[in-house]
């Protein structure tokens, strides 16, 4: 695949480091300040990022993400609107999205509508939480169709014969699931992901970012080490909403980010 995050991944190897892919979701702390909180991160060094559309059955968040979830709904952010803060952030910061979504939000919308909306906002691909390979034909069409990739899903229990079918799918880059269960913060870094990252490897050359249960810089470093890149989410969208308004949140997040983006650094 080629494109902004082929373009990205290929820099990033050359300078001996993964890429910092932050999630943040779309509308909080309210849909007017998102944009700035996307800025604070790319002006901390954030290579690309994961735009969450609040949705109300996430079956693949934890308490953190769902908060963040009820609270950007309370706060209006439509469909519309997420893909409004989407634009921003593109035109803001000029760096790769993708957006992350549920199928419910896919199919109620059509295929074609939403990814022609997803493209129309600037995002550079589409990630769907509950969509497994053996089911993506339709929406992956749809999305390839506007020029967008569609991301998958590799977990430590995915089989490989399932792992092949996601590598033949030719995804912009496979979401490597680091720890088993919800999204959240861990204790520790995780101990099955340089399996995982072996194991996908193994099978196709397409980049793999680790994501899930990724909290601190020393979990980011070690997953920076097996993987081209390093999603972090629960623990930034918590500083979110610990923040004392919108500024204190921006604060948070950049400092953050200072500290997620020199773990990402890899001996040459």
């Amino acid at each position: 695949m080629t494109g902004p995050f082929a373009d990205l991944f290929a820099r990033a190897a050359g300078e001996h480091r993964a890429v910092l892919m932050p999630y943040l979701m779309a509308g909080i702390p309210d849909p007017g300040a998102s944009p700035d909180l996307f800025a604070a991160m790319a002006d901390a060094g954030a290579d690309a990022f994961e735009v969450g559309f609040p949705y109300s059955d996430p079956l693949m968040d934890g308490p953190v993400i769902q908060r963040a979830g009820t609270a950007a709904l309370e706060a209006g952010t439509t469909l519309a609107e997420a893909f409004r803060i989407t634009a921003a952030v593109k035109e803001r910061t000029g760096l790769p999205c993708t957006v992350m979504t549920y199928c419910n939000q896919v199919v109620h919308a059509g295929a074609e509508a939403f990814a022609s909306r997803a493209a129309q906002s600037g995002a550079d691909a589409v990630i769907v939480a509950d969509l497994p390979v053996d089911e993506a034909g339709p929406i992956a069409a749809a999305v390839e169709a506007v020029g967008l990739g569609l991301v998958l899903f590799a977990a430590p229990t995915t089989s490989d014969e399932r792992l092949r079918k996601v590598a033949e799918a030719n995804p912009p880059f496979v979401y490597g699931i680091a720890e088993m269960g919800v999204t959240g913060e861990r204790a520790s870094a995780s101990q099955r992901a340089a399996g995982l990252a072996a194991r996908v490897r193994a099978v196709t050359d397409v980049p793999l970012v680790l994501g899930v249960g990724i909290s601190t810089p020393e979990a980011a470093a070690a997953a920076a080490r097996v993987a081209d890149g390093v999603i972090v989410g629960s623990a930034l969208v918590r500083r979110v909403l610990e923040a004392e308004g919108a500024a204190a949140a921006g604060q948070a997040l950049h400092d953050a980010v200072v500290g997620f983006r020199a773990a990402m650094v890899r001996s040459p």
